[in-house]
């Protein structure tokens, strides 16, 4: 199978930040392979921004030490390589001052999509918006992507938000959450709205719980002092998980539309009830497998910062009143893995003996790795005996349904950058839907810091605190075993 490939329109894309992490390790890798991928137009450019004096060669240069480490061998092909790089070009840009901006509006073309992408810290963001428009680099047209953390808390969304919007429209404005572009998440989507299978029984009525998991094998070394004024809640639940979250429970829009998308998400985020403390385990993760604790890595020792936190969550509204949902994500966790569980109440009458063997049917998403989707069903056991029901898996892996062609599938930042190009906000969050996120999730940080909780330790390798289990085990149910 080899999917159809529809090169984009010109472009001028312009990475701030274009010497950093994100951009070597992400960006430009990702850029690389759409190039590969014919998606890339003879006359499409691209401009690194930073405040290192680079030329435009030294720039090259480390653009392709940035292929050459995280693009597979497969796929470096020495002359596409070269080819790509004269793609390239470098403008040292002062993002607090004037220096650079004159260089960079003289890069800029007319007739082609403008796009900027602010791979700098959050603080930067405001700075840049206001001189791209004062410069005149920017116009009418022009597309700007910003990265997470969009504020900490629902005041500093709320000001970013105003800040961003001094100078550029809401459809100007790209919030990239790279979860929303992975094949998987979207095949969430086709499952649901293109099977008559599944939507009928996509319910209260049908659904016993759902449990969303994303889980790290790592801890925070290298971002100790970043995460500790983060953690847990606002680093993964308020924005990836609280997406997928938004995919399972939001109702079919009207089309498959941007804002038609948009508006069902921010529908369920709103409908959100508020979570009990009770319905809350924070962990925090100990010294061990010869790595440091998680206060030796936030350099705090004091820290009540949580590396893994698990909640129950309620949806009130008709289709999910009742059904809970059950989100977890943590560090130094037992294996890393993503993945969504749908679990499917029992039949109401069941015509064999409890001794057969039924268990619940089960529809897991997966995430990472090994994405796919696998479909828990009942069956009889094979052989003589009786009647006696097992649990089989109907798995469709992408490796094993889409064979050569699963490695050509599109990165979730490649794929959002080209959505950006195509002027498609569908996988993008809106400025109200971040707003109502920070709604919900600042009283909860706020009540446990009221009331001085602090988190429970955990050991690495493990599957977190052991309350978390009991979060599950006091509903009758257990979490999914993470591997």
């Amino acid at each position: 199978m080899v999917s159809r490939v529809i090169p984009v329109e010109p472009f001028d894309l312009v990475i701030f930040g274009g010497t950093g992490d994100l951009a070597r390790r992400k960006i430009f890798p990702g850029l690389y392979r759409r190039f590969l991928a014919g998606q890339m137009t003879a006359d499409s450019r691209i401009i690194g921004a930073a405040r290192a004096e680079l030329s435009d060669d030294d720039f090259r240069a480390t653009v392709a030490k940035a292929i050459a480490e995280f693009v597979s061998e497969s796929r470096q092909d020495p002359a596409m390589i070269a080819e790509f790089l004269t793609r390239l070009h470098y403008v040292a840009i002062d993002a607090t001052g004037a220096g650079g901006w004159a260089a960079l509006k003289d890069l800029m073309r007319e007739g082609v999509v403008r796009a900027f992408y602010f791979s700098v810290a959050p603080t930067l963001f405001g700075d840049i918006a206001l001189r791209l428009s004062q410069h005149g680099v920017a116009d009418a047209a022009s597309r700007i992507v910003v990265e997470k953390p969009f504020g900490r808390d629902l005041a500093s969304a709320r000001a970013l938000n105003a800040t961003l919007a001094l100078h550029f429209d809401e459809t100007q404005i790209y919030r990239i959450d790279h979860y929303l572009g992975k094949e998987t998440v979207q095949n969430l989507m086709a499952v649901r709205f293109a099977n008559i299978l599944f939507e009928p029984l996509w319910k209260a009525e049908y659904v016993d719980h759902v449990q969303i998991t994303v889980a790290e094998t790592v801890g925070v070394e290298g971002r100790g002092a970043y995460y500790d004024k983060s953690g847990a809640m606002r680093d993964m639940v308020q924005n990836h998980m609280m997406q997928l979250l938004c995919l399972i429970a939001m109702e079919p829009p009207y089309h498959f539309d941007p804002n038609a998308v948009r508006d069902e998400k921010l529908k369920v985020i709103r409908a959100l009830d508020p979570v009990r403390p009770q319905d809350i385990v924070r962990g925090q993760y100990l010294a061990g497998g010869g790595q440091g604790a998680y206060t030796a890595h936030s350099e705090n020792p004091h820290s009540t910062t949580e590396s893994y936190i698990a909640l129950r969550v309620h949806v009130s509204n008709w289709r999910w009143k009742g059904t809970p949902f059950y989100l977890r994500t943590g560090k130094r966790l037992r294996a890393r893995a993503s993945e969504i569980a749908i679990t499917f109440k029992e039949p109401p009458h069941s015509i064999f003996d409890d001794a057969q063997g039924w268990r619940e049917n089960v529809l897991v998403i997966r995430l990472q790795p090994d994405e796919g989707m696998h479909l828990k069903v009942m069956i009889k056991e094979p052989g003589p005996g009786g009647m006696r029901l097992m649990q089989v898996p109907l798995d469709m892996s992408f490796a094993d349904a889409l064979g050569d062609d699963h490695d050509d599938l599109p990165d979730a930042y490649e794929r959002l950058i080209m959505d950006v190009i195509r002027g498609n906000q569908t996988l993008f969050m809106r400025g109200d839907e971040v707003e109502a996120a920070w709604a919900w999730t600042d009283p909860i940080i706020e009540g446990w810091t009221a009331r001085g909780d602090k988190p429970q330790s955990y050991d690495p390798g493990t599957s977190g605190p052991e309350d978390a289990l009991m979060l599950m085990h006091r509903d009758g149910r257990r979490w999914r075993e993470i591997r």
